[in-house]
């Protein structure tokens, strides 16, 4: 008879940064499927100071987190092609996510945009639309999460799902090493 491995669920914070909005979103991973624990968008006016947006979205993490308890966080990397001063904004936000995670004992993850893409619609270069799509189909869910920033964070999240599950297939399938032993006169070529 064959042990039957325990499977075991992980919950998972994806993160999407940004210093207008900052999306999030929580899913529950076993058994090779996800589900959705919940999202949403963390907005901030730009009529306010960037410390003081910066703030609100980190004390606003901190209030996911506690509501949540994820195991893991999952953070979209910067990209390419944006401005500087837009890049030195998502990069700060970042760095507030990062913290947020950091002060709750949950380690954060990175994932490029195109690996994102890679892992949840099978194509580095699907549209936005695309990927929406398959959140949507990968959850079950009706209809593609809204708003935007919050079902970009879900597919942060699906990505580190799948790469965990990638990886841990990798690791069981690997050789062990075989393991010697033996007194004396006993050599890796046979007895002496």
């Amino acid at each position: 008879m064959a042990l039957k491995q325990k499977s075991s669920s992980v919950r998972l914070l994806g993160i999407d940064p940004g210093i207008a909005a900052t999306g999030w979103g929580v899913i529950e991973h076993e058994a090779g499927r996800s589900r959705l624990i919940g999202h949403g968008s963390i907005v901030t006016s730009a009529s306010e100071a960037g410390h003081e947006r910066l703030s609100q979205i980190h004390r606003a993490l901190l209030e996911v987190i506690d509501e949540h308890h994820p195991e893991v966080a999952a953070i979209e990397e910067l990209f390419g092609g944006i401005n500087l001063k837009t890049a030195l904004a998502v990069g700060q936000a970042r760095g507030v996510a990062v913290l947020a995670c950091a002060e709750r004992g949950v380690t954060p993850h990175d994932y490029t945009p195109l690996r994102i893409k890679q892992a949840v619609v099978g194509y580095g270069r699907a549209s936005k639309s695309q990927v929406q799509q398959m959140v949507k189909a990968l959850l079950g869910l009706s209809k593609v999460p809204s708003p935007d920033h919050a079902a970009d964070a879900l597919a942060v999240a699906i990505c580190h799902a799948h790469s965990m599950q990638s990886n841990s297939l990798l690791a069981a399938a690997q050789p062990r090493p075989v393991r010697r032993t033996g007194g004396p006169g006993f050599s890796a070529g046979g007895m002496s």
